[in-house]
């Protein structure tokens, strides 16, 4: 993978390799380069190597060959205090018999700072996380959304270089993980401080990052924007992992610019775009969301079409999920806003879905297992 995120990085990976025993690579061959003040998620499912690439930039983990630059400056031979390296822990790791204000205090006091300035960073970074009540109180005290606020506020008080979080918000409810995302993206928007973010949540990755870099195997499969990676996936384990994603086995039958022809195994001849598989007569999967897969009505004569016939359906509030199968037992999901526009049907019904070409792609590859 080769990645560029300005001419000059301000972190960079180069061909990091790790492994434990000699044989097996959990990382291998890891290349990234980020720019001042952005925001990386390493995502993938448990195993991937994304927390190792995570404790190697930290310093926690040795790098096995390769190495780690900040500033064009090699970091790997120097110990992870001296890295100027902030992190945020899922368990928050902060000291129960210190107050708010002393647990904030504590980074600046061992970098031997003076009383007035840490007095002031307190009173600061207090108010940003907006907790300026809270100062004299207990982490015992404090809710864990509020607990998580006061470890973040403790990462950047220093003004580190970059932020790493491991699964930061893992142990929160869905309310406030919600939340905690929009706490951390408001300070990183106000702040402008570098983010390296670990997690296996695709939600998360999608909701808050400035590009994610998919790991699976200790290999990166694709390094993208989180639209690029939705929309345009480079392998079917990067669409089957990000989101979900209908998939229908066929055959590529002509290529032609952008697109390809793909006889499906049912028979049906369909066009889609072009991806990482483009031979005629090689074996491909067209990918499809499920938001843009849809009734024959939507789209009327236009687009590609398939035969399914309706198992059951899903009330989720604002959408609603219909299931489907084709005739060679293909499980497809449309997801249908909660709009009443959905043809009646029953159980067994068969009817013509549909997609536009330029809503699918061609792609080969293993598909993701599910994360845990």
């Amino acid at each position: 993978m080769d990645d560029q995120a300005g001419d000059r990085p301000f972190l960079q990976f180069r061909n990091v390799k790790k492994t434990y025993d000699h044989k097996t690579l959990v990382v291998e061959d890891f290349n990234l380069n980020v720019a001042k003040g952005e925001f990386i998620t390493l995502l993938g499912p448990s195993g991937s190597g994304k927390t190792t690439c995570l404790m190697m930039l930290a310093g926690f983990e040795d790098v096995t060959s390769g190495e780690i630059l900040i500033n064009g400056r090699p970091i790997t031979s120097i110990a992870p205090y001296r890295r100027n390296i902030g992190m945020v822990f899922q368990q928050y790791a902060l000291f129960p018999h210190m107050t708010i204000r002393e647990n904030l205090a504590y980074p600046l006091k061992i970098r031997k700072q003076t009383r007035e300035h840490i007095e002031q960073r307190v009173d600061q970074y207090l108010a940003l996380i907006e907790l300026q009540q809270f100062g004299g109180r207990y982490p015992a005290q404090l809710s864990g959304g509020q607990r998580q606020r006061v470890a973040l506020a403790r990462a950047l008080i220093f003004a580190p270089d970059i932020v790493l979080m491991d699964e930061p918000l893992g142990a929160l409810d869905k309310k406030l993980r919600e939340q905690m995302q929009f706490e951390i993206k408001r300070l990183h928007d106000q702040l402008g401080f570098t983010v390296i973010y670990v997690t296996h949540d695709q939600t998360e990755a999608l909701t808050m990052s400035d590009r994610i870099a998919v790991f699976n195997q200790g290999v990166v499969q694709q390094c993208a924007p989180p639209d690029v990676l939705y929309e345009r996936p480079a392998n079917l384990f990067v669409a089957d992992f990000i989101g979900e994603s209908n998939k229908l086995r066929g055959t590529i039958e002509a290529v032609a610019a952008d697109r390809v022809q793909v006889r499906l195994n049912d028979g049906g001849l369909v066009s889609t775009l072009k991806a990482n598989c483009v031979t005629p007569g090689q074996p491909t999967t067209v990918s499809i969301r499920p938001e843009k897969l849809t009734f024959t009505e939507r789209l009327g004569d236009a687009g590609n079409r398939v035969r399914a016939r309706f198992v059951t359906s899903h009330y989720v509030g604002e959408y609603i999920r219909y299931h489907f199968e084709t005739a060679n037992g293909s499980e497809l999901v449309v997801k249908n806003m909660n709009d009443s526009s959905a043809p009646p049907l029953a159980t067994g019904d068969e009817i013509d879905l549909a997609w536009l070409p330029q809503d699918s792609q061609a792609l080969d590859g293993q598909e993701s297992p599910k994360p845990q």
